[in-house]
């Protein structure tokens, strides 16, 4: 369930991604801003970085530098971008991060703009159901086409 009650604590790190992007943004290759909590406190931040053909994410960089830095896990995070004013605004996480996410934290919580609102909710919701392979399940399911289907 989303909250609307944003702490100080996201407050700070949304300002950590904002301070970021407006010292960073280049409209082509840096886009996005990206803040992480890691569990011990410590805040990373990531800069999203393009080409003409590829870009990676802010919120990939960010969790490299919590990764380098030995963090066991992302408490929290939250990606900005540019509106049209130029002020940062809170933008959600691509499907892509939000695998790298739920990998990296399971309780992770995630800043996102809900139509128009900033408020949190975990990456379990924001993702509930993760790639897996069929090895890692712990179920089984009938294969397509067999004769016994639940729909």
């Amino acid at each position: 369930m989303i909250s609307f009650e944003l702490s100080d604590a996201d407050v700070e790190l949304y300002e950590a991604a904002r301070r970021l992007l407006l010292t960073a943004h280049h409209s082509e290759n840096h886009r996005v801003a990206a803040a992480m909590r890691g569990e011990s406190g410590t805040i990373y931040l990531g800069l999203h970085i393009g080409s003409k053909r590829i870009n990676v994410c802010a919120e990939s960089s960010a969790l490299a530098n919590a990764r380098m830095a030995q963090e066991s896990a992302v408490h929290s995070v939250v990606a900005v971008s540019m509106d049209e004013s130029g002020e940062p605004q809170v933008t959600n996480p691509c499907g892509l991060c939000r695998e790298l996410l739920r990998t990296y934290g399971t309780e992770t919580s995630v800043m996102v703009d809900a139509q128009g609102t900033v408020g949190t909710v975990s990456i379990k919701e924001l993702l509930p159901y993760p790639w897996l392979r069929a090895t890692e399940t712990q179920w089984t399911t009938q294969p397509p086409g067999s004769e016994s289907r639940t729909i």
